[in-house]
């Protein structure tokens, strides 16, 4: 076997072992270890199965890409080896790899986190060309992508001094400037990292190079100046975001509304939410939650559901925002009525509500005894098929039954089955306690039936208790919910 003179010596495959099944393919095989084995021997016997056969033994960059995509990639005990197949491969020399293994490899030690391998990789590309750049004048568009995939992977293992390194390595290789997403990249890993004046430090390298910045690259570096509680240079740089002529995105807004009530500025902070919307800027959830999670935390509920109502009234209010927050603290201040308010004015409008604002909204109204208006909330979650825990359903039963309601209890409970809420033991008991009450014994009769058949009443005893209940007492059958 020849070596290759250019080889970085940690990509040098192992000496070949002599292959120990019959009738071996014209292509050597790869060694994985120094000493034979029955593990080696099940690895030589996969690669002629799938990858050197007797009628194929001439390795492309196609055909190892596939087998290394399609075959050892998806292998549970050879998938490790995709490095050691590599190297061997470049070993010959009749192969030259392409930017399609050179991607795949990369892609493969970046999140397996074979960081020290990835190394070697980027020394090996760099020194070994793709075929697509022969000619000498350009190089392999491919490159740069390539590249971003390591330095994205060293950055969020936080290793920056390696993403530096492969962004150097990289602008050497390249026709042309860096892309901004590669700088951002690297900007970005600074800013998690905490190192602020070196992200900064790189923006303006960026600029020297005359690479124009993009709407990521400010939403990057407003954030960090935020997280290093510099807010008013975010708002300058937000500023000089505009006159770059760059566009911000709901991420700059979000990030700025975040600084404005972070420095308690909650106005501010609302008057950036209304900039964003006359600037025809998406308005997402995200947003929403924001401000009405922002105002109630401190206490400003009232002006909260006033933002809310003020977005739906312009239409701009996102469906799929989760109004839970609002609701829970209306409840717990022992406003329900209000918030059964926001929610009739939300649900008619078609902003479904989740099934725990809607559970809250229940328990709320059940502790200032408005059993009728939680009655009716549950009656239209269970036609809308937003299906609430047993717990609260049962215990809104308890309440209906506790007022001489059973007969509407019970027309719950039927709908609830309808839509897949299936009665529990605590159920039945519920609602024969209160047919026992209003002296409905054929209607509790019916339900013990039921209970019998659904396998709730364990023995005799049990039944005869339910019986005698229904027929002696008002209150001997009594429920623990």
């Amino acid at each position: 076997m020849v070596l290759r003179k250019n080889m970085p010596p940690i990509l040098r495959p192992t000496l070949l072992l002599s292959d120990p099944l019959a009738n071996p393919p014209l292509t050597p095989l790869p060694s994985v270890t120094l000493t034979p084995t029955s593990h080696h021997t099940n690895f030589l016997s996969f690669m002629k199965t799938h990858f050197l056969t007797p009628h194929n033994n001439h390795i492309t960059p196609a055909s190892l890409l596939h087998f290394l995509k399609s075959k050892l990639h998806h292998h549970p005990l050879f998938t490790h080896y995709d490095f050691h197949i590599f190297n061997w491969a470049s070993s010959f020399d009749s192969f030259r790899h392409d930017h399609g293994t050179f991607f795949f490899m990369v892609c493969s030690l970046a999140s397996s986190y074979r960081f020290t391998e990835l190394k070697s990789l980027l020394a090996f590309i760099s020194s070994n060309p793709c075929p697509c750049s022969d000619d000498g004048i350009f190089s392999c568009p491919q490159i740069e992508s390539i590249f971003l995939v390591a330095i994205n992977a060293f950055c969020k293992a936080k290793r920056l001094d390696d993403g530096v390194m492969a962004f150097e390595t990289m602008r050497k290789l390249i026709d042309g400037r860096p892309s901004v997403s590669t700088y951002n990249a690297l900007i970005n890993g600074f800013v998690k990292c905490g190192q602020y004046d070196t992200a900064l430090d790189f923006y303006y390298r960026m600029l020297k190079n005359k690479v124009q910045p993009d709407v990521a690259t400010f939403n990057i570096l407003i954030s960090s100046y935020c997280k290093n509680k510099k807010f008013d240079l975010a708002l300058l740089l937000f500023k000089d975001m505009k006159e770059k002529g760059c566009s911000p995105n709901v991420v700059s807004f979000n990030t700025l509304i975040k600084g404005f009530f972070r420095e308690r500025k909650f106005e501010d902070g609302i008057k950036m939410a209304y900039e964003m919307i006359e600037l025809g800027c998406e308005f997402s959830s995200v947003t929403c939650e924001i401000l009405v999670d922002g105002l109630c935390r401190e206490g400003r509920i009232s002006r909260a559901c006033e933002l809310v109502i003020d977005f739906l009234r312009r239409g701009v209010l996102p469906k799929e925002f989760d109004y839970f927050g609002l609701v829970e603290k209306l409840c717990e201040e022992g406003n329900a009525t209000g918030a059964l308010e926001i929610v009739d004015k939300l649900w008619n409008n078609g902003n479904l509500p989740s099934v725990i604002a809607c559970t809250t909204l229940v328990e709320g109204l059940r502790r200032l005894r408005k059993t009728g208006q939680a009655f009716g909330i549950m009656e239209r979650m269970l036609k809308e098929g937003i299906i609430p825990d047993s717990v609260t359903f049962n215990c809104l039963l308890k309440d209906l039954c506790n007022v001489g309601k059973t007969v509407d209890a019970n027309r719950l409970r039927l709908l609830a089955s309808q839509k897949g809420l299936e009665p529990d033991e605590m159920t039945y008991h519920v609602l024969i306690y209160g047919y026992a009450r209003e002296n409905r014994r054929k209607e509790g009769e019916k339900l013990v039936d039921e209970m019998l058949d659904e396998g709730f009443i364990p023995d005799l005893a049990t039944y005869n208790r339910y019986m005698d209940g229904l027929s002696n007492s008002r209150n001997s059958v009594r429920p623990d919910c």
